[in-house]
């Protein structure tokens, strides 16, 4: 069984997400979407809300399963017979930093393979940044995320207050959309 896993923060999980994971899909047996519990990072949601949400939003793929792992990704590929790492690149910026972690973790593991996919185009712009922070303005987040996140965030970001975008700006892009 070629068995892929297709890590990430989801934080939360969009629609440039969705179309690397369903195309994956096709390419592999099985997928695993594993979210990756990040000390670096300040999420807005927690790790189960975000399994949670990728569970409903994932759940017409049959062949698609939902996980959160800690540590290095390799090392979770490794445990869970993966033969490939799936990652999505959105513009050449993201190519740099992806090529460095692909060689590592080759060198950690010789036998798992690093797979690319680039998103279509019409969702190259979108970054789980940028919706965090077009939502914590109060902007409809409508064409970037599916129904069910949208709703989610609108609740999270319902009493938001100035820390919460502060946060978010200072995490995230420079530039406001």
């Amino acid at each position: 069984m070629r068995i892929a896993i297709c890590p990430g923060s989801f934080d939360p999980v969009t629609y440039g997400h969705l179309d690397i994971i369903g195309r994956a899909s096709i390419l592999f047996d099985k997928i695993i979407v594993a979210v990756s519990r990040n000390p670096t990072k300040n999420p807005i949601f927690s790790i189960e809300e975000r399994v949670e949400m990728l569970k409903e939003v994932l759940k017409s793929y049959n062949n698609v399963e939902v996980d959160s792992f800690e540590g290095l990704t390799v090392n979770y590929a490794i445990e869970r017979k993966a033969k490939a790492i799936v990652r999505g690149l959105r513009v050449i910026s993201d190519f740099e930093n992806e090529f460095r972690m692909a060689l590592t973790n080759k060198k950690l593991a010789c036998h798992i393979e690093t797979v690319f996919l680039m998103t279509r185009a019409e969702f190259s712009y979108i970054s789980s940044t940028t919706v965090k922070e077009v939502a914590s303005f109060g902007g409809s987040v409508r064409s970037l995320v599916p129904p069910l996140v949208e709703e989610r965030l609108k609740e999270k970001f319902k009493n938001a207050s100035y820390k919460v975008r502060r946060d978010i700006e200072q995490s995230g892009s420079a530039e406001r959309p």
